[in-house]
């Protein structure tokens, strides 16, 4: 029986109306340009995101140098060693770094067996191997170092994700490419100089004694010591500075940093988690007046005067600006780039082209609907007028559904869309065409409309459940703009199934109950 129950007709209608009220705060995007301080505050204030094609912005095409990230890893084999023997009474040299890997000579070779079991007991996971005359090298296992460089480069991009995301910029697409680059898009985001800044800073802070006995200007290198230059002379201080090589406290054991005033001066404030908490309070407590560099990426940006035991919060001074004091925030927030990044391609795409695409693709879909709609009224009358109307009520629900989502939309979306206007009447057009038949085996008008909308649905949803699984290989086997168009694509799908079948349906049966009792289809 041709009959929609009254809670069905209310959430159908309800459905259509939130489909048009998520859609309307574009229309107060003018070529592009936000204005959504003029929305009424009871509409919703989410909006569609234009990708870089439609709106402009930076791209940017850097590569990860992964193998100094490895060496970097490696690094902490020599922590390995020196713990790993201490108090063994095994008599050696240092460890000097052999790429990704370190090596050492035990004075006596006869230790060398004993020595390589004491690391291997101390690093399951490290790969150790005695040479010749007590030599060990002490590195990464094969199957361990091809899974690092995986997670290196993912590293990085998550990284560079948090990064940029701190920014406030929308919907940016960070992409890996190939083996060791990484495809930076952001939209709306024109200062690509200080983009680079941001994303190319490796950003390892850590926390070093200074050695107030040397003299940086006459220093030799020497065991356990560095030399290191200040990042900014403009203090007064020395230019450079004597520091322990090994970290007291590393910079991975804060958990928040912000810019902040202390003394009307910028300054950026950080806080610990448990372990560097405990870390920081034990040194800061048994080195009270003496100098602490805060080093970053091999620079020191301050060395102040320990005055008293420091706990879970503390703070960064220097001669810094404002915006310093937030880009340095920010990167402390974000982590260390476990690898440094070298940018191959730069450019800034300006959005006048974005603007001629947007309006090229509203008058494609305005055609394409105008189009669509006079061929139904052509050949389905009345019924086509309603198919016309669901047309409208699915393009709502795609820019409804895109815009609460914040979805990205750029040129390959625009022709998802305008690809599903096309294909949105089909079901419609099975539909009606199945009544047509119904009527000419003698049904009643009741029956024929009922007949036609129950029997065609297995055809319609076989024709579209094939499009949907094209879709969802476009988007599990493609990137960028082939996700774009899958994702337009698909919302356009179920839209349509929606609108064809149970939209139409509703106008049909509240047509009906609205005459007296039809004897024939204006079909």
């Amino acid at each position: 029986m041709l009959y929609v129950e009254k809670w069905k007709a209310l959430l159908i209608g309800l459905i259509c109306v939130l489909g048009l009220v998520y859609t309307s705060p574009n229309l107060w995007k003018d070529n592009g340009v936000d204005e959504s301080s003029n929305i009424p505050a009871w509409l919703p204030h989410k909006t569609l995101s234009l990708g870089l094609d439609l709106q402009g912005g930076a791209h940017l095409l850097a590569e990860v140098d992964i193998e100094a990230g490895i060496k970097q890893r490696a690094a902490a084999f020599e922590d390995t060693v020196r713990s790993a023997l201490r108090g063994s009474g095994i008599r050696r040299s240092s460890p000097e770094r052999l790429g990704a890997a370190v090596r050492f000579r035990t004075l006596d070779p006869a230790d060398a067996v004993r020595a390589a079991n004491l690391i291997q007991d101390a690093d399951r996971s490290a790969e150790v191997t005695v040479g010749e005359n007590g030599s060990i090298t002490v590195g990464f296992k094969a199957e361990d170092a091809a899974e690092l460089r995986t997670n290196i480069l993912s590293q990085v991009i998550e990284i560079i994700r948090i990064r940029i995301d701190e920014l406030g910029t929308k919907e940016p697409i960070i992409q890996r490419q190939g083996d060791n680059r990484v495809v930076i898009q952001v939209p709306g985001y024109d200062d690509s100089a200080k983009l680079k800044n941001i994303i190319g800073t490796t950003a390892q802070l850590n926390f070093r004694l200074v050695d107030t006995n040397a003299d940086p200007s006459s220093f030799t290198p020497r065991p356990g010591f560095d030399l290191l230059p200040a990042k900014d002379a403009r203090s007064g201080q020395l230019p450079k500075y004597v520091v322990k090589t090994s970290p007291m406290v590393a910079g991975d054991l804060l958990v928040d940093s912000q810019p902040s005033f202390q003394d009307n001066r910028p300054v950026v404030s950080f806080r610990f988690n448990g372990e560097g908490a405990r870390r920081f309070l034990d040194l800061t407590g048994k080195h009270i007046g003496q100098p602490l560099a805060i080093v970053l990426d091999n620079q020191v940006i301050s060395a102040p005067t320990i005055q008293s035991a420091i706990g879970a919060n503390g703070i960064i001074t220097g001669q810094f600006s404002v915006a310093e004091t937030q880009d340095l925030a920010l990167l402390l927030r974000s982590g260390a780039l476990p690898a440094p990044i070298q940018f191959l391609q730069e450019s800034t795409v300006g959005p006048s082209l974005g603007r001629d695409s947007v309006e090229a693709g509203k008058l494609a879909s305005v055609i394409a609907f105008v189009a669509v709609a006079a061929f139904m009224v052509f050949s389905y009358g009345l019924f086509g007028i309603f198919a016309a109307l669901a047309l409208v009520f699915n393009a709502g629900l795609i820019l409804g559904i895109l815009s609460a989502l914040q979805a990205t939309l750029t040129l390959p979306g625009i022709a998802g869309i305008v690809l599903t206007i096309g294909m949105a009447v089909d079901a419609n057009v099975l539909i009606f065409e199945r009544i047509r038949e119904e009527l000419a085996s003698g049904q009643s008008v009741v029956s024929a409309i009922d007949g036609g909308y129950r029997r065609a649905l297995s055809s319609i949803i076989d024709s579209q459940v094939t499009t949907l699984i094209a879709a969802v290989i476009l988007f599990a086997m493609g990137s960028g703009p082939i996700r774009g168009f899958s994702v337009t694509l698909t919302i356009g799908i179920v839209t349509s199934l929606f609108t064809a079948i149970w939209v139409t349906r509703l106008m049909v049966v509240t047509w009906l109950r609205a005459g007296s009792r039809r004897k024939t289809l204006p079909i």
